[in-house]
Protein backbone atom coordinates (compact mmCIF):
# COMPACT_ATOMS: atom_id res chain seq x y z
CA UNK A 1 0.00 0.00 0.00
CA UNK A 2 0.97 3.76 -0.43
CA UNK A 3 0.03 5.58 2.68
CA UNK A 4 0.04 9.49 3.07
CA UNK A 5 0.28 10.18 7.23
CA UNK A 6 -0.17 13.61 8.18
CA UNK A 7 0.35 14.64 12.05
CA UNK A 8 2.43 17.48 13.77
CA UNK A 9 6.16 17.03 14.63
CA UNK A 10 7.70 20.23 12.95
CA UNK A 11 4.91 23.02 13.95
CA UNK A 12 6.32 23.12 17.26
CA UNK A 13 9.82 21.50 17.25
CA UNK A 14 11.83 20.27 20.05
CA UNK A 15 8.97 18.25 22.01
CA UNK A 16 10.46 14.89 21.63
CA UNK A 17 7.17 13.13 23.10
CA UNK A 18 4.93 14.47 20.31
CA UNK A 19 7.39 13.71 17.96
CA UNK A 20 7.02 10.27 18.91
CA UNK A 21 3.10 10.07 19.02
CA UNK A 22 3.72 10.37 15.03
CA UNK A 23 7.06 8.28 14.66
CA UNK A 24 5.50 5.04 15.72
CA UNK A 25 2.54 4.88 12.88
CA UNK A 26 5.62 6.42 9.85
CA UNK A 27 7.97 4.15 11.15
CA UNK A 28 5.14 0.92 11.92
CA UNK A 29 3.25 1.34 8.33
CA UNK A 30 7.12 1.11 7.13
CA UNK A 31 7.58 -2.15 9.20
CA UNK A 32 4.60 -3.53 7.73
CA UNK A 33 5.94 -3.40 4.40
CA UNK A 34 3.87 -0.15 3.15
CA UNK A 35 5.43 2.84 1.06
CA UNK A 36 5.00 5.65 3.72
CA UNK A 37 5.16 9.43 2.91
CA UNK A 38 4.92 11.90 5.64
CA UNK A 39 3.13 15.74 4.84
CA UNK A 40 3.28 18.31 7.66
CA UNK A 41 0.89 21.45 6.86
CA UNK A 42 2.33 24.68 8.61
CA UNK A 43 0.86 27.81 9.04
CA UNK A 44 3.29 30.62 7.00
CA UNK A 45 5.66 31.57 9.59
CA UNK A 46 6.91 34.93 8.45
CA UNK A 47 10.50 33.05 7.91
CA UNK A 48 11.30 31.56 4.75
CA UNK A 49 10.06 27.69 5.14
CA UNK A 50 13.38 26.31 3.99
CA UNK A 51 15.24 27.92 6.27
CA UNK A 52 13.08 27.92 9.42
CA UNK A 53 13.45 25.87 13.06
CA UNK A 54 10.71 23.63 12.10
CA UNK A 55 12.42 22.39 8.65
CA UNK A 56 15.76 21.77 10.53
CA UNK A 57 13.96 19.90 13.15
CA UNK A 58 12.43 17.90 10.82
CA UNK A 59 15.53 17.31 8.87
CA UNK A 60 17.13 15.67 11.66
CA UNK A 61 14.37 13.47 12.86
CA UNK A 62 14.37 12.48 9.05
CA UNK A 63 17.45 11.74 9.13
CA UNK A 64 17.66 9.95 12.53
CA UNK A 65 14.68 7.86 11.56
CA UNK A 66 15.62 6.93 7.59
CA UNK A 67 12.97 8.89 6.39
CA UNK A 68 15.09 10.72 4.00
CA UNK A 69 12.50 11.16 0.54
CA UNK A 70 9.65 10.11 2.17
CA UNK A 71 8.70 13.62 3.64
CA UNK A 72 7.42 17.17 3.12
CA UNK A 73 6.22 20.04 4.66
CA UNK A 74 3.91 22.40 3.20
CA UNK A 75 2.58 26.26 3.94
CA UNK A 76 -1.23 26.44 4.12
CA UNK A 77 -2.32 28.09 1.14
CA UNK A 78 0.78 27.83 -1.03
CA UNK A 79 3.09 25.27 -2.88
CA UNK A 80 5.69 26.40 -1.16
CA UNK A 81 7.16 22.99 0.65
CA UNK A 82 10.76 22.01 1.81
CA UNK A 83 11.45 18.14 1.45
CA UNK A 84 9.55 16.45 -1.60
CA UNK A 85 8.46 19.07 -3.86
CA UNK A 86 4.64 20.09 -4.34
CA UNK A 87 4.28 18.26 -7.49
CA UNK A 88 5.64 15.03 -6.17
CA UNK A 89 3.86 15.60 -3.30
CA UNK A 90 0.50 15.67 -5.78
CA UNK A 91 1.80 12.50 -7.40
CA UNK A 92 1.95 10.91 -4.32
CA UNK A 93 -1.45 11.97 -3.73
CA UNK A 94 -2.71 10.93 -6.84
CA UNK A 95 -1.12 7.02 -6.03
CA UNK A 96 -1.71 6.48 -2.50
CA UNK A 97 -4.40 3.99 -1.14
CA UNK A 98 -4.90 5.50 2.22
CA UNK A 99 -4.14 9.02 3.90
CA UNK A 100 -4.20 8.73 8.25
CA UNK A 101 -4.53 12.00 8.94
CA UNK A 102 -3.79 13.31 12.69
CA UNK A 103 -6.15 15.57 14.05
CA UNK A 104 -7.45 16.68 10.08
CA UNK A 105 -4.30 18.50 10.20
CA UNK A 106 -3.67 18.06 6.17
CA UNK A 107 -6.76 20.69 4.67
CA UNK A 108 -4.96 21.14 1.18
CA UNK A 109 -7.64 19.33 -1.03
CA UNK A 110 -5.27 18.98 -4.05
CA UNK A 111 -3.01 16.61 -1.11
CA UNK A 112 -5.87 14.97 -0.10
CA UNK A 113 -9.19 15.00 -2.81
CA UNK A 114 -7.98 11.65 -4.44
CA UNK A 115 -6.81 9.46 -2.21
CA UNK A 116 -10.30 6.55 -1.67
CA UNK A 117 -9.56 5.78 2.00
CA UNK A 118 -9.08 8.75 3.93
CA UNK A 119 -8.73 8.71 8.02
CA UNK A 120 -9.25 11.08 10.54
CA UNK A 121 -7.23 10.31 13.34
CA UNK A 122 -7.92 11.77 16.59
CA UNK A 123 -5.31 11.52 19.58
CA UNK A 124 -7.73 14.13 22.33
CA UNK A 125 -10.76 12.27 22.66
CA UNK A 126 -13.64 14.16 23.93
CA UNK A 127 -12.18 17.35 23.19
CA UNK A 128 -12.16 17.42 19.69
CA UNK A 129 -15.69 15.80 19.55
CA UNK A 130 -17.06 18.29 21.68
CA UNK A 131 -15.08 21.50 19.85
CA UNK A 132 -16.61 20.08 16.84
CA UNK A 133 -20.69 19.80 18.50
CA UNK A 134 -19.76 23.64 19.74
CA UNK A 135 -19.12 24.74 16.48
CA UNK A 136 -15.51 24.82 15.81
CA UNK A 137 -14.48 23.21 12.49
CA UNK A 138 -12.34 20.59 13.69
CA UNK A 139 -12.04 19.40 9.74
CA UNK A 140 -14.04 16.36 10.08
CA UNK A 141 -15.03 17.00 6.80
CA UNK A 142 -13.72 14.87 3.96
CA UNK A 143 -12.81 11.82 5.50
CA UNK A 144 -13.96 8.48 5.12
CA UNK A 145 -13.41 6.86 8.15
CA UNK A 146 -12.62 8.19 12.03
CA UNK A 147 -10.20 6.27 14.59
CA UNK A 148 -9.95 7.29 17.97
CA UNK A 149 -7.42 6.77 21.02
CA UNK A 150 -10.74 7.11 22.83
CA UNK A 151 -12.12 3.55 22.90
CA UNK A 152 -15.01 4.25 24.86
CA UNK A 153 -16.21 6.88 22.23
CA UNK A 154 -20.13 6.30 21.34
CA UNK A 155 -20.55 3.98 24.11
CA UNK A 156 -22.95 4.11 26.47
CA UNK A 157 -21.17 4.62 29.17
CA UNK A 158 -19.27 7.88 27.41
CA UNK A 159 -21.74 10.76 27.50
CA UNK A 160 -19.41 12.41 24.34
CA UNK A 161 -21.38 13.28 21.34
CA UNK A 162 -20.10 11.47 17.89
CA UNK A 163 -21.73 13.91 15.85
CA UNK A 164 -23.19 10.71 13.99
CA UNK A 165 -19.65 9.04 12.95
CA UNK A 166 -19.11 6.02 13.51
CA UNK A 167 -15.60 5.79 16.11
CA UNK A 168 -12.82 3.14 15.22
CA UNK A 169 -11.64 2.90 18.72
CA UNK A 170 -7.63 1.61 18.62
CA UNK A 171 -4.90 2.03 21.06
CA UNK A 172 -1.23 4.35 20.13
CA UNK A 173 1.16 1.58 18.43
CA UNK A 174 4.40 1.20 19.39
CA UNK A 175 6.97 0.33 17.05
CA UNK A 176 8.85 -2.54 19.99
CA UNK A 177 12.28 -2.69 17.77
CA UNK A 178 12.47 1.05 19.02
CA UNK A 179 12.06 0.79 22.70
CA UNK A 180 14.10 -2.07 24.04
CA UNK A 181 14.49 -2.81 27.76
CA UNK A 182 17.23 -1.12 29.17
CA UNK A 183 19.44 -1.76 32.31
CA UNK A 184 18.40 1.04 35.35
CA UNK A 185 18.52 3.87 33.83
CA UNK A 186 21.06 7.05 35.47
CA UNK A 187 19.70 10.11 33.95
CA UNK A 188 17.13 12.69 35.59
CA UNK A 189 14.05 9.60 36.02
CA UNK A 190 16.37 6.92 37.26
CA UNK A 191 14.78 5.79 40.92
CA UNK A 192 11.57 7.93 40.28
CA UNK A 193 8.12 7.46 38.73
CA UNK A 194 8.49 10.31 36.28
CA UNK A 195 6.05 11.65 33.19
CA UNK A 196 6.07 14.15 30.58
CA UNK A 197 3.47 16.46 29.87
CA UNK A 198 1.77 20.25 29.54
CA UNK A 199 0.05 21.51 32.32
CA UNK A 200 -2.07 23.14 30.08
CA UNK A 201 -3.00 21.70 26.62
CA UNK A 202 -5.53 23.14 24.01
CA UNK A 203 -8.41 24.74 26.28
CA UNK A 204 -11.03 23.63 28.28
CA UNK A 205 -14.46 22.65 27.46
CA UNK A 206 -17.68 23.79 28.78
CA UNK A 207 -20.38 21.29 27.97
CA UNK A 208 -24.28 20.78 29.77
CA UNK A 209 -22.76 22.39 32.56
CA UNK A 210 -19.48 20.08 32.70
CA UNK A 211 -16.31 21.22 32.63
CA UNK A 212 -13.64 19.42 31.01
CA UNK A 213 -10.33 20.60 31.76
CA UNK A 214 -6.75 19.58 31.46
CA UNK A 215 -3.79 18.13 32.92
CA UNK A 216 -3.82 20.60 36.18
CA UNK A 217 -7.21 20.10 36.81
CA UNK A 218 -6.59 17.15 38.21
CA UNK A 219 -3.25 17.12 39.51
CA UNK A 220 -4.71 19.77 42.07
CA UNK A 221 -6.97 16.90 43.60
CA UNK A 222 -3.60 14.96 43.52
CA UNK A 223 -1.21 17.46 45.27
CA UNK A 224 -0.41 15.73 48.48
CA UNK A 225 0.19 12.32 47.24
CA UNK A 226 4.45 12.89 47.52
CA UNK A 227 4.09 13.69 51.10
CA UNK A 228 2.26 9.74 51.78
CA UNK A 229 4.73 8.23 50.21
CA UNK A 230 8.80 7.52 50.14
CA UNK A 231 8.80 7.12 46.70
CA UNK A 232 10.29 10.40 44.11
CA UNK A 233 7.79 11.51 42.26
CA UNK A 234 9.51 14.17 39.11
CA UNK A 235 7.71 14.72 36.76
CA UNK A 236 8.72 16.54 33.05
CA UNK A 237 5.45 19.24 33.09
CA UNK A 238 5.62 22.30 30.97
CA UNK A 239 4.08 24.79 33.53
CA UNK A 240 4.13 28.32 32.31
CA UNK A 241 5.85 30.68 35.21
CA UNK A 242 2.77 32.86 35.47
CA UNK A 243 0.80 29.47 37.04
CA UNK A 244 2.17 30.50 40.57
CA UNK A 245 -0.24 29.26 43.06
CA UNK A 246 -0.07 25.93 41.35
CA UNK A 247 3.68 26.17 41.11
CA UNK A 248 4.32 26.90 44.84
CA UNK A 249 1.83 24.11 45.51
CA UNK A 250 3.75 21.57 43.80
CA UNK A 251 6.63 22.41 45.60
CA UNK A 252 5.57 22.46 49.34
CA UNK A 253 3.89 18.91 48.38
CA UNK A 254 7.28 17.39 47.40
CA UNK A 255 6.77 17.24 43.64
CA UNK A 256 10.35 17.54 41.61
CA UNK A 257 9.30 19.37 39.03
CA UNK A 258 11.63 18.27 35.71
CA UNK A 259 11.53 21.13 32.43
CA UNK A 260 10.58 18.92 29.56
CA UNK A 261 12.25 21.29 26.89
CA UNK A 262 15.61 20.16 28.61
CA UNK A 263 15.06 16.41 29.21
CA UNK A 264 13.03 15.25 25.82
CA UNK A 265 13.53 18.02 23.16
CA UNK A 266 14.03 15.28 20.80
CA UNK A 267 13.03 12.08 20.21
CA UNK A 268 16.29 10.34 21.80
CA UNK A 269 16.32 12.58 24.80
CA UNK A 270 12.77 11.45 25.13
CA UNK A 271 13.55 7.40 25.05
CA UNK A 272 16.09 7.96 27.48
CA UNK A 273 14.72 9.63 29.80
CA UNK A 274 11.20 7.18 29.83
CA UNK A 275 13.47 4.37 29.55
CA UNK A 276 15.75 5.52 32.82
CA UNK A 277 13.09 6.41 34.69
CA UNK A 278 11.73 4.11 37.34
CA UNK A 279 8.13 3.63 36.66
CA UNK A 280 5.32 6.20 34.99
CA UNK A 281 3.07 8.30 37.20
CA UNK A 282 0.40 9.21 34.29
CA UNK A 283 -2.20 11.90 35.29
CA UNK A 284 -4.63 12.33 32.58
CA UNK A 285 -6.45 15.82 31.64
CA UNK A 286 -9.37 15.87 33.84
CA UNK A 287 -11.67 15.89 30.60
CA UNK A 288 -10.54 12.64 29.63
CA UNK A 289 -11.47 11.51 33.39
CA UNK A 290 -14.87 12.86 33.26
CA UNK A 291 -16.13 11.59 29.93
CA UNK A 292 -15.02 8.59 30.61
CA UNK A 293 -13.57 8.57 26.90
CA UNK A 294 -11.18 5.49 27.58
CA UNK A 295 -7.78 7.22 26.08
CA UNK A 296 -4.39 5.64 26.63
CA UNK A 297 -1.74 7.57 26.51
CA UNK A 298 1.23 7.02 23.52
CA UNK A 299 3.98 8.01 26.31
CA UNK A 300 2.75 5.57 28.67
CA UNK A 301 2.31 2.96 25.79
CA UNK A 302 6.55 4.15 25.63
CA UNK A 303 7.18 3.29 29.06
CA UNK A 304 5.23 0.10 29.01
CA UNK A 305 7.68 -1.12 26.18
CA UNK A 306 10.67 0.05 27.81
CA UNK A 307 9.98 -2.28 30.80
CA UNK A 308 8.67 0.69 33.23
CA UNK A 309 5.48 -0.03 35.12
CA UNK A 310 2.86 2.74 34.52
CA UNK A 311 0.45 3.92 36.85
CA UNK A 312 -2.27 5.94 35.29
CA UNK A 313 -5.48 7.52 36.24
CA UNK A 314 -8.37 6.01 35.10
CA UNK A 315 -9.86 7.18 32.11
CA UNK A 316 -12.42 3.63 31.73
CA UNK A 317 -9.39 2.45 29.64
CA UNK A 318 -9.51 -0.70 32.16
CA UNK A 319 -12.29 -1.96 30.29
CA UNK A 320 -10.17 -2.45 27.28
CA UNK A 321 -6.55 -3.44 28.63
CA UNK A 322 -5.78 -5.68 31.79
CA UNK A 323 -4.56 -3.82 34.36
CA UNK A 324 -2.79 -5.01 37.88
CA UNK A 325 0.49 -6.61 36.73
CA UNK A 326 2.97 -4.18 35.18
CA UNK A 327 -0.31 -1.36 34.41
CA UNK A 328 -2.03 0.08 37.07
CA UNK A 329 -4.93 2.33 37.53
CA UNK A 330 -5.84 5.13 39.90
CA UNK A 331 -9.31 7.31 40.68
CA UNK A 332 -7.70 8.85 43.59
CA UNK A 333 -5.28 10.07 46.17
CA UNK A 334 -5.65 6.75 48.46
CA UNK A 335 -5.72 4.42 44.70
CA UNK A 336 -2.51 6.14 43.27
CA UNK A 337 -0.41 6.02 46.41
CA UNK A 338 -1.40 2.51 46.96
CA UNK A 339 -0.40 1.84 43.58
CA UNK A 340 2.66 3.35 43.71
CA UNK A 341 3.69 1.00 46.70
CA UNK A 342 2.31 -2.14 44.90
CA UNK A 343 4.83 -1.16 42.51
CA UNK A 344 7.81 -0.42 44.57
CA UNK A 345 6.54 -3.72 46.79
CA UNK A 346 7.53 -5.87 43.62
CA UNK A 347 9.31 -3.85 40.99
CA UNK A 348 10.89 -6.66 39.28
CA UNK A 349 7.43 -8.70 38.29
CA UNK A 350 5.74 -5.23 37.41
CA UNK A 351 8.81 -4.34 35.17
CA UNK A 352 8.48 -7.86 33.17
CA UNK A 353 4.61 -7.75 33.12
CA UNK A 354 4.89 -3.81 31.58
CA UNK A 355 6.98 -5.43 28.43
CA UNK A 356 4.47 -8.07 28.59
CA UNK A 357 1.63 -5.88 28.48
CA UNK A 358 3.22 -4.02 25.51
CA UNK A 359 4.09 -7.08 23.31
CA UNK A 360 0.49 -7.90 23.72
CA UNK A 361 -1.43 -4.95 23.23
CA UNK A 362 0.02 -2.61 21.68
CA UNK A 363 2.39 -3.60 18.98
CA UNK A 364 2.68 -2.02 16.18
CA UNK A 365 2.67 -5.05 14.01
CA UNK A 366 -0.49 -6.19 15.57
CA UNK A 367 -2.31 -3.02 16.40
CA UNK A 368 -1.67 -1.30 12.68
CA UNK A 369 -2.50 -4.74 10.87
CA UNK A 370 -6.23 -4.52 12.81
CA UNK A 371 -6.30 -1.02 12.17
CA UNK A 372 -6.24 -2.00 8.72
CA UNK A 373 -8.75 -4.59 8.85
CA UNK A 374 -11.01 -2.76 10.39
CA UNK A 375 -11.22 0.02 8.20
CA UNK A 376 -12.13 -3.13 5.60
CA UNK A 377 -8.65 -3.59 3.87
CA UNK A 378 -8.72 -0.78 2.48
CA UNK A 379 -5.54 -0.91 1.38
Amino acid sequence: MRILVSGMIAAVPHHGGATWAVLQYLLGFARLGHHVTFIEQLEPGGVELDRSPSAAYMRDVAERFGLDERWALVEAGTQETTGLPYEQLRAAARDADLLVNISGILTDEHLTGSVPVRVYLDLDPAFNQLWHASGIDMHFGGHTHFVTVGQAIGSPECPVPTSGLDWIGTVPPVVLEHWPVTCDGDGAGAGAFTTVGNWRGYGSVEHEGHHYGQKAHSMRDLMSIPTRTDAVLRPALDVHPGETPDLEALERNGWQLLDPATIAADPDSYRAFVSGSLAEFGVAKSGYVLSRCGWFSDRSACYLAAGRPVLAQDTAFPRYLPTGEGLLSFTGEDDAVAGIEAIRSDYDRHARAARNVAEEHFDSDTVLTRLLDRLGGAA
